[in-house]
């Protein structure tokens, strides 16, 4: 599960870990999850990592740590933006330090390539961010779904990465005001898929103009919905594409 992306934002996926654990509403529609519950059903390396529930697949909290992934970086001499861990979160609680370590080495030895690594589990990020030696080509991310999770951005902000963006995705409700002091980058997007829990346009529209007012890059992702290529990409007629220099 390393590879080309489809994901805007990004050019590949590196997954040296796979499997995870819910923690907050946003993972509620988990696209990862059901990625995974896919291969699994074809009896590829997933099996075993997702279980299943009345309300369908669901992450077993089993974590597998992908060593023969772990240097594929290294082989992929085009620069490229790479999402770290598109199929788990690099600082779950069962991921050691050392093998994190260890994936950070990797990223500062591929210095051609950006690496995008995001996280929810923003207490763990701001523990280890002191033990980590952070490369000026990791972008250090968190998500937050609404105004209850916003906590995880002073959680980066403190962090000693040198690059952080926020990934307002999937938004699930109007937040008032995002402290966007020391954060670099902003991704908005809606939730996509079956049973996809409705984004409304102000709730986008107040991130922007928050961006727009502080000089900082907006990125829209998607509408999101059942069908998120109908839906589309476009705010206000424009499509925002902007990315930290």
């Amino acid at each position: 599960m390393s590879g080309n992306s489809t994901i805007e934002w990004t050019e590949k996926v590196w997954n040296p870990v796979r499997g995870c654990s819910r923690v907050s509403p946003g993972c509620e529609h988990c696209y990862a999850e059901r990625l995974a519950h896919r291969f699994s059903k074809k009896g590829l390396p997933f099996e075993g990592l997702t279980k299943k529930t009345s309300k369908g697949p669901r992450w077993s909290g089993k974590i597998k740590l992908v060593t023969n992934d772990l240097k594929k970086p290294l082989s992929w001499k085009k620069p490229q933006y790479i999402f770290v861990n598109s199929m788990s979160d690099l600082f779950h609680e069962k991921v050691p330090l050392e093998y994190i370590l260890e994936i950070f080495s990797v990223m500062r030895e591929a210095h051609w390539h950006v690496f995008q690594v995001l996280t929810k589990r923003s207490e763990r990020l701001l523990e280890l961010s002191p033990k980590i030696d952070w490369p000026p080509n990791v972008w250090m991310g968190v998500s937050v779904e609404n105004e209850e999770h916003t906590f995880r951005i002073d959680d980066l902000r403190k962090s000693n990465a040198q690059i952080k963006f926020l990934s307002v995705e999937p938004l699930l409700a109007e937040i008032n005001h995002i402290k966007l002091k020391g954060i670099d980058w902003v991704i908005v997007g809606g939730e996509s898929g079956i049973g996809a829990r409705p984004m409304e346009t102000e709730w986008v529209r107040k991130v922007r103009d928050q961006c727009v007012s502080d000089k900082l890059p907006f990125f829209f992702k998607q509408w999101g919905g059942v069908n998120k290529k109908k839906t589309g990409r476009t705010l206000d007629g424009v499509v925002w594409d902007e990315m930290p220099i």
